[in-house]
């Protein structure tokens, strides 16, 4: 990783023990860790990316028919990144598939389709238009209706007819309380369903990936990653990202405690007044579901230290699907969400 960590300073001097004597502070080298009186160690940031790559490989050397759910999210894109890393010089081996409800953020998915082009990879998108058109999913009626709960019969039926046996999700456990329940390998049953009672022991980073035909894994590479982390990483990565990520103009309205942007999917009400204001998003979904946040912060190094700042998680300060209620999150994933 390119770049000076802004968590550890090189070296001082001291007068405890003579003057002038210099004294051995540990020296952060992101290519080669940190070293120190002879030793050798991993940052923090190195660590995890070294578990998510090792992660990574052992899906592709354990499973026959892997795929990476990649939605254009910074989530996404880090794994990735990190897919690309694990495999380089050669290619990424399996196909990234999309769940596309039709109401996603236009520049989300000309990004989608940029990235994976650039990076070579076999591009799918399942689309929930075409679940709802066939009659496998209903649409929501009433006044605030939202595709994102849709997504999981899409998502199942492009398991299953692609028979695909592990996953990849961009899930973090400090997202919210169910996802903090989950294990790295996640097991589903025929039907795609999770128990968040019946989980696999991971003792010294083993991993179980046996499951029967039609059974399948879900596979979390960034479970142990924080949104600060996230950030971070893309600082030093240089990691392209959709624009929206970052500082804008946009006309919002409020509801609910959220900016919600004004668009073809979301409709102000009479009593919800329309104002312009510099924005960014800190997560990416349903444009019906995700809201904004006002911030001036233009690069990933301005959001490390907002990120750094801020008490609330992107879910819960930015997403109105979690706020149905208290457990909105677990009984999604149970249907198989992801």
């Amino acid at each position: 990783m390119g770049g000076q960590s802004p968590h550890l300073v090189n070296q001082c001097t001291t007068s405890s023990q003579g003057a002038g004597q210099r004294l051995d502070l540990p020296v952060m080298d992101r290519g080669r860790g940190i070293a120190g009186s002879g030793q050798y160690q991993l940052s923090q940031l190195q660590n995890i990316e070294a578990q998510s790559i090792h992660i990574i490989r052992e899906v592709a050397a354990e499973f026959e028919r892997p795929v990476l759910l990649f939605s254009g999210g910074k989530d996404s894109v880090v794994m990735l990144h990190l897919a690309r890393k694990a495999f380089w010089p050669g290619r990424i081996p399996f196909p990234v598939m999309h769940i596309d409800t039709g109401h996603n953020f236009p520049e989300v998915l000309e990004f989608r389709d940029r990235f994976a082009e650039d990076l070579g990879v076999n591009l799918m998108v399942a689309s929930v238009q075409e679940s709802i058109d066939s009659g496998r999913a209903t649409e929501e009626s009433g006044p605030d209706p939202s595709r994102n709960r849709l997504q999981t019969r899409t998502l199942l039926d492009a398991i299953t007819e692609h028979r695909f046996d592990a996953v990849f999700g961009g899930a973090r456990r400090d997202e919210e309380k169910a996802r903090a329940k989950e294990r790295v390998y996640s097991f589903r049953d025929e039907f795609g369903q999770w128990d968040p009672k019946n989980q696999r022991p991971e003792l010294w980073s083993l991993y179980n990936g046996r499951h029967r035909a039609g059974e399948h894994i879900r596979v979390f590479p960034l479970s142990d990653w924080t949104e600060l982390d996230i950030w971070q990483y893309i600082a030093d990565e240089a990691v392209d990202l959709p624009s929206i990520y970052y500082s804008h103009r946009r006309q919002v309205f409020r509801r609910d405690g959220m900016l919600l942007s004004v668009g073809p999917y979301v409709t102000p009400r009479d009593e919800e007044e329309v104002f312009e204001v510099s924005v960014r998003y800190r997560t990416v979904g349903d444009m019906t579901v995700t809201g904004a946040v006002e911030s001036s912060s233009t690069s990933a190094e301005d959001i490390v230290l907002e990120v750094a700042a801020s008490r609330l998680t992107e879910r819960g300060a930015t997403r109105a699907d979690d706020r149905v209620s208290e457990a909105s999150m677990e009984d999604r994933k149970r249907e198989g969400y992801f």
